[in-house]
């Protein structure tokens, strides 16, 4: 039954994000956002992430988590519903915003509540369901557009779909496993205060350099997280979120993975695997551009579980490994920070600058943008397998 809670809350906080998410960039496309505001709104998503390790902070030493949770989804629920009642964009960026600094602390507590209730290596297959999650989200789209005959992506339908599913599972999170606070009545210090207790695991050289990837990974990243469905959209897809959750569909079966490869072949090689993916990525997309082969794109759809499943989801293993238990959730908080929060946020901008500087009245070129986020992803690669030492994992168990 713990496992079933667990899998369930995986598959709601998912599915009550990837519904909007994913044909947000075509939405506001639809709504001629200028390239500037459209980063910034897009980049709400990584601003939440900034109050991740705070939300952390506050499982780790005062409120069950199950409580914290439930209620961020309240608050998620809220805001969510709002933007959909507007289409003006500075409102909608101020929804939003509130929206993911409910949201975004979401993704490392559910990670931490679940870790807390079985063994790291097992925490794949829990995962998954969020995997399932974001693929079932594809549903809403085909029963709008298919069965009541009205469009769906790129309105602002999904927000209402978001915020119904998060309302309901704001209600199923007061039924998961308890979970307090395992340094409740510590000390509280300024660091403590901002979720920042993280930071002193940055002394450990390869835990350091393991961050700083984590962190320039998002940029080639954000260009297919935050971009693509405005990508699928300039090449007339009709259905966008169907599109991008084959992806999703994938990561299923290489979540499932994770737990197996690094036990054969060690967490760095696993991570490198992900890396590698990375390139292949956006290889397939510039050589899909420039021979005007599309079904190319969908080898970097369909490989975005490997992505994310060996290099990020591998990388949350690594940091419950090496965290001690008192800061746990205060690390998968963190490596939110840094990744989904300060690295997308960058990402995003970049993105935008490097789409706005090879488009025109005539069009987008995406040959030259998706080259430019090869050129990196394949520096990345090289330099993380350079720097990145091995290390045995059961030693940093505290």
């Amino acid at each position: 039954m713990t496992r079933f809670k667990l899998s369930l809350m995986m598959f709601l906080q998912y599915m009550m994000y990837a519904v909007w998410w994913v044909p947000l960039a075509a939405y506001l496309t639809n709504l001629e956002v200028g390239s500037t505001q459209k980063a910034f709104i897009l980049s709400s998503m990584a601003i939440g992430c900034l109050a991740s390790p705070i939300i952390g902070m506050l499982a780790d030493r005062f409120f069950a988590g199950q409580k914290v949770l439930s209620m961020l989804n309240v608050l998620n629920a809220g805001m969510l519903f709002w933007a959909g009642t507007t289409n003006n964009p500075d409102v909608l960026f101020v929804c939003l915003l509130f929206a993911m600094l409910g949201y975004m602390p979401s993704w490392s507590l559910t990670s931490s509540i679940a870790m807390a209730h079985l063994p790291s290596e097992q925490f794949p297959k829990v995962r998954v369901f969020g995997s399932i999650g974001w693929v079932a989200s594809g549903v809403f789209s085909i029963i709008f557009i298919k069965f009541l005959n009205i469009d769906f992506d790129g309105t602002n339908i999904p927000f209402y779909c978001g915020a119904g599913v998060s309302l309901f599972t704001a209600f199923t999170n007061l039924a998961l496993p308890d979970t307090p606070p395992p340094a409740k009545g510590q000390k509280v210090s300024l660091i403590d205060a901002f979720g920042l207790g993280t930071v002193q695991l940055m002394k450990d050289r390869n835990f350091a350099i393991f961050i700083i990837f984590s962190f320039l990974s998002l940029i080639p990243f954000a260009m297919y997280f935050s971009y693509f469905s405005e990508f699928l959209l300039h090449i007339n897809t009709k259905y966008i979120s169907v599109t991008m959750n084959w992806g999703v569909l994938a990561e299923m079966g290489f979540l499932l993975l994770v737990p197996g490869a690094i036990k054969k072949f060690g967490l760095r090689k696993v991570m490198i695997f992900g890396l590698v993916a990375l390139v292949v990525r956006y290889l397939a997309f510039y050589t899909g551009d420039i021979t005007n082969q599309s079904w190319m794109y969908y080898i970097g759809i369909l490989i975005h579980g490997l992505i994310f499943g060996f290099f990020y989801v591998g990388g949350q293993i690594y940091i419950d490994k090496k965290a001690p238990v008192e800061l746990k959730a205060q690390a998968q908080g963190f490596i939110f920070l840094v990744t989904f929060g300060l690295g997308l946020l960058v990402g995003n901008l970049i993105s935008s600058g490097i789409i706005h500087l090879f488009s025109d009245e005539s069009g987008y070129s995406w040959d030259i943008i998706w080259g430019i986020i090869t050129i990196f992803s394949v520096s990345l690669l090289l330099l993380f397998m350079l720097f990145f030492k091995d290390e045995p994992i059961e030693e940093t168990v505290h």
